[in-house]
């Protein structure tokens, strides 16, 4: 963590849970959690990235996880807690926003978009559900973007699962807020990534970028992983089913 930023006393010894972590926004989200103290537990797909970050966090628990398998994704979920005590922070993070035309995506692929990009953020946080009511309460923190209001076009299946996910923050916050857990979700903009940056951020993409936000700044993975720091925390206790937009002024 850079020296200036806020440090959260109730996030120490604080079971987290994080989906998508090895890489880009998840790894900055572990990083960051590790920082404050959490006990940190990640699962990935990429298992070779995962392994280099969780040896580099000592304390820090990875497990090669594909999310759309929901019985391993349970597993791992139901297996955190006796290295990390009950899990009573959950962030949805896992997604991939490969781009394809509507007219090419048949029914196999949009489900298999779904399926990382919506499935697992309801799953994993049913998951949770009881343990973090046994605890007394807790903060799941859901993944979305400002793609589900801008709506670009070659994102349809993308665009559609991160619309939900906003739909499923608000009514999961709704039905658990008696029991004390707390639902919100973090919409980003575009967040420089070694991703972005091979595939989609050119140059020219960036400078047009830079013409439409209020804040003409590259937005950086550690950029996000405050605000989540922040909805984790007690210094947002009475905050939930809020979809909270970081994109320097886009929208």
């Amino acid at each position: 963590m850079t020296a200036g930023f806020a440090t959260y006393p109730s996030l120490k010894d604080r079971g987290v849970f994080i989906t998508g972590g090895a890489t880009g926004i998840g790894a900055a989200l572990v990083r960051a959690f590790h920082a404050q103290g959490a006990n940190v537990a990640f699962v990935d797909i990429d298992a070779a990235a995962g392994e280099v970050l969780a040896k580099s966090l000592p304390g820090a628990r990875f497990r090669r996880v594909d999310v759309t398998d929901t019985a391993a994704l349970e597993t791992a979920i139901a297996a955190a807690p006796a290295v990390t005590g009950p899990i009573t922070v959950l962030v949805n993070n896992v997604a991939n926003d490969t781009r394809a035309a509507a007219a090419n995506t048949d029914a196999a692929a949009w489900r298999a978009s779904l399926a990382v990009n919506l499935d697992p953020t309801f799953l994993a946080s049913r998951a949770v559900r009881a343990g973090m009511d046994e605890a007394g309460g807790g903060s799941i923190i859901n993944f979305s973007s400002i793609n589900a209001t801008l709506g670009p076009a070659e994102l349809a299946a993308y665009v559609a699962a991160k619309g939900a996910v906003n739909a499923l923050t608000k009514s999961l916050a709704r039905e658990w807020g008696a029991q004390g857990i707390r639902v919100n979700a973090i919409a980003p903009g575009w967040v420089v990534t070694e991703r972005q940056l091979a595939l989609w951020l050119t140059p020219e993409a960036e400078a047009e970028w830079m013409k439409q936000v209020a804040l003409p700044s590259r937005l950086q993975p550690d950029d996000v992983a405050r605000l989540a720091l922040f909805l984790a925390s007690d210094d947002s206790a009475m905050i939930t089913g809020q979809v909270m937009t970081i994109d320097g002024g886009r929208t």
